[in-house]
């Protein structure tokens, strides 16, 4: 089942090239989310997942990803 906008989900994995051309410090904040609650706001009109998060530092981050790579967090 689809997780929801607003439900927590988990990044199961980094998609391929998602990292490339990213600023170090952006890379390891994306890294440090695989496997861990993280917000899902919405959803594209092409079904991209845009996922909300706060680095260590508490700084706010926004990605988008495919649903594959996503699965809901109380699973």
């Amino acid at each position: 089942m689809k997780p929801n906008p607003d439900e927590m989900v988990v990044l199961i994995k980094v998609p391929p090239g998602m990292l490339d051309d990213l600023p170090p410090e952006d890379q390891q904040a994306i890294a440090a989310v695989v496997g861990k609650p993280i917000r899902l706001n919405e959803y594209d009109d092409t079904g991209r997942a845009e996922l909300e998060f706060k680095d260590r530092d508490g700084h706010l981050h926004y990605i988008w990803v495919a649903p594959e790579f996503i699965k809901a967090a109380h699973q």
